[in-house]
């Protein structure tokens, strides 16, 4: 590694704009996304099934831009593309409050997700960029306190809004981070952090300067479209971890206000502002853990403390328990998320992290997809309690996939230095 490359600064103006620019894109998402349940229920007269209607429809159309966003990347550019995509995201947030029924307000949302989808592919691609090759899980640690934290804050920050004030005003609120968003980002010029790159070829992706040929060419591969086999499969297995994990999170988004009704705890939106406080102290440890030990050393305690997490909320009644389960769960999340996304950059070459990172953030609205349908149907059927015990067993998964893959890649190196020694 060059000396140049070890002694790279972290801290760039670039990178606080994009993680700054990035925590208020998820704070818009977060606000409204924790509150909707309420008022589909409550205003529009829909039920369990409905709520996770519109929380999976967002979360497809997300998936389905971020195929989109790739090939049009080279016709459009990444700044276009990026605040095209905040712009979509700002405006039918506002637009929200003026859906009177479950057909326009699905329809909205789906428009949403085309936003949304587009500006958080498009983001955390440049930071993997400027983020120093040594330093990627304490950089991706760092960025993804921006998620982490919006994904606390913003429930909390919804939910009273929309008691306190109404849901339009809320839509405003959130409409309003959107907009901010692109402001910072346009200030600190942070759209233009990969200008000192090759420009996108018209296979789709942005070609690194590499002082060679060789790897010139290899750069003009889409991340999405360009995928191979040997490309995708280091991916596989953290990206269904972080599925897995999404799931549980979309069970808490979607339902955890409705919990708080029918258990009668008062505040339940505080689970989310508890969970920020863990989230905070372990996302940079649970990077520089990773840099230094591996994913293993990271994931299983920290899956344990989510399956912990669920079990308390499964039995919680009243508020003491509510504050414990949040504390396990941001231990958890906190630190599993940035580590699967570090383990997905590290296993790919520089001018795949866009492939890399849209594999991420596919497996995540994939699994909040999957939750809100799935934990709604259960909780439709056996209660928000029983279902929160559910996703503990989905957490079980997660520690018992984990397990036997790593013994499975293990004995597969075992045998390949084996064979090489022979």
């Amino acid at each position: 590694m060059h000396e140049s490359e070890r002694t790279a600064p972290l801290w760039t103006k670039a990178f606080i704009g994009l993680t700054l620019g990035f925590f208020l894109l998820f704070l818009n998402l977060q606000m409204l996304l924790s509150s909707l349940p309420m008022y589909v229920k409550g205003d529009l007269g829909g039920g369990d099934l409905t709520v996770s209607l519109v929380t999976a429809t967002f979360a497809l159309a997300a998936i389905a831009s971020r195929f989109a966003t790739a090939s049009l990347m080279p016709k459009l550019g990444r700044t276009t593309l990026l605040y095209t995509g905040l712009a979509a995201a700002a405006l039918t947030t506002f637009l929200c409050a003026y859906a009177d029924a479950i057909g326009s307000l699905i329809v909205i949302r789906v428009l949403y997700g085309v936003g949304f989808g587009t500006a958080s592919t498009i983001v955390p691609t440049l930071v993997a960029r400027i983020i120093p090759a040594d330093r990627i899980g304490e950089g991706i640690g760092y960025f993804g306190l921006s998620t982490s934290l919006a994904m606390s804050l913003g429930p909390v920050i919804g939910m009273n809004l929309m008691n306190g004030f109404g849901f339009q005003t809320l839509t405003l609120s959130s409409a309003a981070a959107a907009a901010l968003s692109a402001g910072v980002l346009l200030m600190s010029g942070s759209a233009r952090s990969g200008k000192r790159e090759k420009p996108e070829t018209a296979s789709g992706s942005a070609a690194v300067k590499s002082g060679s040929a060789i790897d010139q060419k290899r750069t003009a591969i889409s991340p999405m479209s360009g995928a191979s086999t040997n490309a995708v499969m280091p991916l596989l297995l953290p990206a269904v971890l972080n599925m897995l994990l999404s799931i549980t999170y979309s069970g808490l988004l979607s339902f955890i206000a409705l919990f708080g009704e029918s258990v009668h705890i008062a505040q339940v939106g505080l689970f989310f502002l508890f969970n920020a406080i863990t989230v905070i102290l372990v996302r940079p440890i649970a990077g520089r853990i990773f840099d230094r030990r591996g994913h293993a050393a990271v994931l299983i305690p920290a899956a344990a403390c989510v399956l912990a997490s669920m079990l308390v909320l499964s039995g919680a009644t009243g508020m003491p328990q509510l504050i414990v389960s949040a504390l396990l769960y941001g231990l958890g999340f906190g630190a599993i998320q940035p580590t699967l996304q570090a383990w997905m950059l590290r296993s790919t070459p520089r001018e795949r992290h866009g492939f890399a990172n849209s594999m991420f953030y596919n497996s995540t609205d994939l699994g909040v997809a999957l939750g809100a349908v799935l934990l709604g149907a259960i909780a439709a059927r056996i209660g928000y309690s029983r279902m929160y015990g559910y996703s503990a067993l989905i957490m079980a998964g997660f520690l018992l996939l984990y397990v036997i893959m790593r013994f499975v890649m293990a004995s597969r190196a075992s045998k390949s230095g084996a064979q090489a020694s022979v």
